[in-house]
């Protein structure tokens, strides 16, 4: 009996001691124990290169000639093309840029005049170089653009259904464009837009043949309404900032 009341009371100065040891022990610091991860907001980057297509609509004046109505000049008419530019973003909410771009187009424009002559402009196509400037906030870019512009011309007259020959003064291929549109990047090095422009290449009027002298002058010009896409080159997604 007495060896067991001396185990059992060395026992509890045992147990004693280790509790009073891990009292003094400072707290364990555990892997998982650690503070919730920071909040990463993206920045999109419009700096660099880009290729791309687009299609749409284009309507030219209808009110040439000394106000003779050009007919089929209201109509809309197809466009679809290419375009290629650069972008670089100066600062974090604006961006500049140059773009060319070029559309094809379908259908003709052009007048009847009395007395049998009619005049017809089968324009294949719209050019540009232009620069721009845009305002972005993340994925999104508002911009105007501006520039040269180049109209594709392909004209004939006839007389009675058959072609003849014809001089007119006044140069109504090389012109400008000013525009506007909206751009957003919808996954990594993709981007859409949306985009009006409008393209002038000036007056002209015929020198030959004298019967359509008196009929004034008549403007080159196309409203056009474009949809398209953009490959980026150089711009690897959204670049993350803790805070």
């Amino acid at each position: 009996m007495k060896t067991f009341l001396l185990v059992t009371a060395a026992l509890a100065i045992v147990a004693g001691a280790q509790s009073a040891a891990a009292a003094d022990l400072p707290a364990r610091n555990y892997p998982y124990a650690t503070k919730a991860p920071a909040y990463v907001a993206p920045i999109y980057n419009w700096t660099g290169f880009y290729i791309g297509g687009h299609l749409g609509g284009a309507f030219s004046s209808d009110s040439n000639f000394s106000g003779l109505a050009t007919g089929n000049n209201s109509n809309g008419r197809f466009l679809g093309g290419v375009q290629v530019g650069a972008d670089w973003q100066i600062s974090p909410n604006f961006v500049v840029g140059a773009e060319g771009q070029y559309s094809w187009l379908s259908g003709s424009v052009g007048a009847v005049f009395p007395g049998g002559y009619a005049y017809n402009n089968s324009q294949r196509g719209l050019g540009s170089v232009t620069g721009r400037v845009g305002y972005t906030w993340g994925p999104g870019l508002v911009y105007v653009k501006g520039g040269y512009a180049y109209s594709d011309n392909n004209e004939s007259v006839t007389f009675a259904g058959t072609p003849i020959g014809f001089i007119t003064k006044g140069d109504h291929r090389n012109g400008y464009t000013v525009g506007a549109g909206l751009e957003y990047m919808f996954a990594p090095s993709w981007s859409a837009k949306v985009e009006y422009d409008y393209y002038n290449f000036g007056d002209a009027t015929f020198t030959a043949p004298a019967a359509l002298v008196p009929t004034g002058s008549f403007t080159t010009d196309d409203h056009t309404f474009k949809a398209g896409v953009n490959y980026r080159f150089n711009w690897g997604g959204p670049v993350a900032t803790t805070y």
